[in-house]
């Protein structure tokens, strides 16, 4: 799909657009930023390399629903339909950001990809080298590849000989395929734990879930107020403050499992967010491990033929293994060489920050905050545009200084009373232009 008419509503004209900016990447974080640039009369074009937007969001699993409210999670200038429900189906997700593309008109080039983004020629801009051969000139760049990027799966010791099936939550949709069968689930992340809960619903025999760190368990919703509220009131508190009120809740809401394996984390809630580790939303993990439905048992160390191994140094044979171990941001062959990644391969800055030695490069969705992505997303996309139009408005009244001196010297030079005139004119003129 590429798409490069102008928007129904009516925008500023857009400025850079020889040069405009490059957003890498057609999920929610890239549709929203290029949004929010054309309110700021900057020109946008968004470089996805699948062929249809919100890629990642149609490889989730059927069963998947956004674990923030409807209402906060709209991205810039067009709200999520009533219809939706309060909380949000992965295929509604997918129907609102082709909608969302659809609506705005934006600027998307389809089955290009980003390998590899460096200083332009000269030193004003960016060049970034794409698939074809393609080398794209931009003034600025936004990166939007997302969070959930490429799946990761440990290296485990004796994986490539293991003999059983083994896949990642990536490539998990539903449970038909698995039913009457021992699955054992990798991970208790939001994924690991929704994929037990669809496992047990969807006929599965036995599930186990192997965990290696106690999660914190939070409730999607109590008595209406969503959990997502609570993450935005707590966000900016102080660390300690939120880890000390956040015990006694956990002891109010969520019952104790550590008799079922799960016992409460040692560590608070907010300090595992700011290591990045969000808490869990039930979605029926609690009854299930309460029931016996889901079982809890320890981590998985590593293979040997057709048995996993366990770190309590059990042996199990399940007939499947689900690794929801995460995914990789796979940033370090586009922007690695530009130090601009931390040690874990994320970006050092983010939002309408950039970094001190890569001016005009730009990050969003690679944090994953208890307020929400999607909120998020949608507040980081109307910084960076501002940030964006500020730098480009500044950049271009030097030129406006010299065009004005030069239109001043080349007029009428018949007296002082003129060419005063003349030099009220060109103000006017280049005030009009602003």
């Amino acid at each position: 799909m590429a798409d490069s008419t102008a928007s129904s509503t009516p925008r500023p004209v857009p400025s850079h657009t020889d040069r405009p900016v490059y957003v890498i990447g057609g999920g929610p974080g890239g549709l929203a930023a290029a949004y929010a640039l054309r309110t700021q009369g900057v020109r946008a074009v968004v470089l996805e390399k699948s062929d249809q937007v919100g890629a990642s969001w149609r490889r989730h699993y059927d069963r998947l629903h956004l674990h923030t409210t409807r209402r906060l999670s709209g991205l810039p200038g067009l709200a999520m339909p009533r219809s939706f429900g309060r909380w949000v189906s992965r295929d509604n997700v997918v129907r609102y950001l082709e909608k969302y593309a659809e609506h705005h008109q934006l600027e998307i080039v389809t089955g290009v990809e980003v390998s590899r983004v460096e200083p332009a020629p000269g030193g004003e801009g960016w060049l970034l080298h794409a698939t074809g051969g393609r080398e794209l000139t931009g003034s600025a760049v936004v990166v939007a590849t997302g969070h959930n990027h490429t799946p990761r799966l440990p290296d485990w010791p004796g994986r490539d000989a293991y003999t059983g099936e083994l896949l990642h939550a990536g490539d998990y949709r539903n449970p038909a395929p698995y039913a009457g069968r021992d699955v054992l689930v990798v991970g208790i992340g939001n994924t690991g734990a929704e994929i037990a809960v669809d496992l047990v619903e969807g006929g599965a025999s036995r599930v186990r879930l192997a965990v290696r760190t106690a999660p914190h368990i939070v409730r999607r919703s109590t008595a209406g107020w969503a959990a997502q509220f609570t993450g935005i009131l707590v966000r900016r508190l102080p660390v300690r403050l939120v880890d000390a009120l956040a015990g006694p809740m956990a002891k109010i809401s969520v019952p104790d499992l550590s008799a079922q394996g799960l016992p409460r984390p040692g560590t608070g809630l907010y300090s595992r967010v700011n290591e990045g580790s969000i808490p869990v939303q039930d979605v029926g993990l609690i009854n299930a491990v309460r029931k016996g439905r889901v079982e809890i048992v320890a981590a998985v160390e590593g293979f040997e033929e057709d048995k996993v191994v366990l770190a309590d140094g059990k042996r199990i044979d399940p007939d499947v293994v689900i690794a929801a171990t995460g995914y990789v941001r796979a940033l370090e062959g586009i922007v690695g060489h530009l130090a601009v990644l931390d040690g874990r391969g994320r970006p050092v800055v983010h939002g309408a920050r950039t970094p001190k030695k890569a001016p005009g490069l730009y990050f969003t969705g690679f944090t994953n905050p208890i307020s929400g992505m999607f909120r998020e997303l949608a507040l980081d996309a109307e910084k960076i545009a501002k940030a964006i139009a500020r730098t480009a408005a500044k950049a271009e009244r030097p030129a406006e200084k010299a065009a004005r001196k030069a239109a001043s010297k080349s007029g009428p030079k018949k007296g002082p009373k003129n060419g005063a005139k003349t030099e009220a004119r060109d103000t006017g003129a280049t005030r009009a232009a602003r």
